[in-house]
């Protein structure tokens, strides 16, 4: 698989609650500080709790740079005003639709941290844009430990009963170390086989 543009940002998708597993904030902050130490942007949901502000944090504390996305609606509830200014880049949409486009054109590759319904939604829509042939950038499962396993059955189970066809456009990598996401992603944009040990998860979907 090819890509038209080099990596210059990644998109995190992830839940704008901690969640139960101290494991899963470590992981944002972690995968933040990664993203810039690699010189990346991170483009995000704009939100400063959870693990969406954890991700926002290990960027910012290392010096990397951060695009925010937030609609309106959902500025006091998942960020506060006073927060949203230590971005260095905040755009405010009208609604969900329009956040989700805006992430998707400013970003070169999509990494989803555990989180809910609206992270699962915004990653299968990513996975139902690259079956559609309409982009073809790295997508990441950050399996914190195991979190997204019956997720990942499920995709199996369609796949076996034939409702994923053009299989060959739906490769997300599935990793389960933070510390190998991004050079996941910069190996796959540029080609390189992934590192040892990588090849079997990868290729489960």
């Amino acid at each position: 698989m090819e890509l038209i543009v080099p990596i210059q940002s990644i998109c995190v998708y992830c839940g704008s609650q901690p969640g139960r597993d101290p494991a899963y904030i470590a992981a944002g902050r972690a995968l933040g500080k990664s993203i810039a130490a690699h010189g990346l942007r991170l483009v995000y949901g704009g939100g400063t709790k959870g693990i969406m502000g954890a991700v926002a944090a290990g960027v910012l504390e290392n010096g990397g740079r951060v695009t925010g996305i937030i609609p309106e609606f959902l500025v006091d509830m998942e960020a506060t005003r006073q927060s949203l200014t230590k971005l260095d880049e905040l755009i405010v949409t009208e609604d969900m639709h329009a956040r989700k486009h805006a992430m998707f054109e400013r970003s070169d590759a999509f990494v989803t941290l555990p989180g809910g319904i609206g992270t699962l939604e915004e990653i299968v829509e990513i996975m139902t844009w690259g079956q559609l042939g309409r982009h073809e950038k790295p997508m990441v499962f950050a399996n914190i430990g195991g979190f997204w396993n019956p997720m990942l059955d499920l995709v199996d189970h369609m796949r076996e009963q034939g409702f994923i066809h053009r299989a060959h456009l739906v490769q997300p990598m599935v990793i389960d170390e933070v510390a190998d996401i991004v050079p996941a992603i910069l190996d796959r944009s540029e080609g390189r086989t992934p590192p040892q040990g990588q090849e079997d998860v990868i290729s489960r979907l």
